[in-house]
This record gives structure tokens, sequence and C-alpha cells, in this order.
């Protein structure tokens, strides 16, 4: 499970690989609630966008937008039936959330170590997410909102060694780049098909 990571600030990355232009921001952490950059693409325009969304999904029949403390990671598993996600899962609200790194405990020393994990070839990372948007009942200000997805995580070579030791091993999905244009034009079918492990560029842990 992801609760935190390091937007990008990569401009010419973002550019190479989706012809966007990259907000200005500062690089900082993202928590659940906390604002991050997502790419996503709206079916009925058929127009790809780039901006900030809030870590943490939030349905539009949620009472207030503190729901999203509890959604920010979706599991692939039982995103299709969950309330919570299953409008934005069906709706092909995918997302890819940009950053530079996440954060996992490590208990290989047998206390939690807080360990960053990058690609390995030291480039931004794209996060498979699905998005929604909900409307403050006062303001009517609309907020866009978003969710990793998460898979088993057992049989990677990397993230099988966070958590605890007994823990269910879990990842999110930063996908290779060949594939983001196929997370953002997916079906829910396909969609799945995507959030495997062969799906992960090659990670590796940073100081």
């Amino acid at each position: 499970m992801c609760v935190q990571y390091l937007t990008t600030v990569n401009v010419d990355w973002v550019k190479t690989h989706f012809d966007l232009d990259l907000p200005a921001v500062l690089p900082h952490d993202v928590f659940p609630t906390y604002p991050g950059t997502i790419i996503l693409k709206s079916h009925n325009t058929q127009r790809t966008a780039i901006g900030p969304a809030r870590f943490g999904l939030i349905p539009s029949w949620a009472k207030d937008e503190d729901f999203g403390r509890k959604t920010y990671n979706a599991r692939s598993e039982t995103v299709a039936q969950k309330p919570s996600y299953r409008h934005a899962w069906s709706a092909r609200h995918y997302a890819l959330a940009l950053a530079d790194a996440f954060y996992e405990p490590c208990y290989e020393s047998g206390k939690a170590v807080r360990t960053k994990i990058e690609q390995a070839n030291g480039e931004p990372m794209a996060i498979a997410s699905i998005w929604d948007t909900w409307t403050e009942a006062e303001s009517g200000e609309l907020i866009v909102s978003f969710s990793m997805l998460t898979i088993e995580a057992s049989q990677h070579p990397l993230m099988s060694r966070c958590h605890k030791p007994d823990d269910e091993k879990r990842t999110v999905v930063p996908l290779r780049p060949e594939l983001f244009q196929d997370w953002l034009n997916a079906s829910p079918d396909t969609a799945q098909e995507l959030l495997q492990l062969n799906s992960i560029p090659e990670l590796s842990f940073s100081e």
C-alpha cells in the first residue's frame, strides 16, 4: 500500500511521453488528501489532460472530502465491486499519477525502515490510477481525486521485500512507457490485463 510518493518536475519527460506541458509545481511529497499531478483522458471528448488532483478518491456520493483519507489505494481484485471505486472503474476513468519515487516500509533490519523506490533507470514513473469528481455542496467547487491501483506482489523481486514479513505483499503499478496509452484508453477488461507484475518496469531501492 502506498501512502506517500514524490511528485515529478521533469518537464521534458512528460513532454516526450505525453506531448503535454507539466504544470509548474515544486517537488513535494504527496500524502492522502494532498494534491498530485495526474494525466487522464475523457472518453466523451477524447481529450487527454494533465493537472492537479487529490490523492484519495472521493466518489460523487461522499458526504465530505475527508472520505479521501481512506481511499488512496484500490485493490485490483475488488475495484470493480467496491462502492467507492466501481463508478470510476466502469466509466473508464483511468489515470496516470506522475511520480519520481514512492515509499514503502521495509522490515529486513527487524524494524520498519522508510524505503524510497524508484525506476532503476532514474526516470519518472506513471502509476496506474483511477479518478473521479466530487462537488462541494456549499461552494460548488468541483474536486478531481484519484486512487492508485494495487496488485499482489509476493512474486516481485523487489516489492516482495516490503511490509511486515507476515503481511500480504502489495504494490502499486508503475507502467512501462509502451503501456501508457493502453492504460488511458483501456476498457475494464483490458485494464485488468494491464494490472500485472510484468507491466512494471525495473525498480530499485534508493538512498
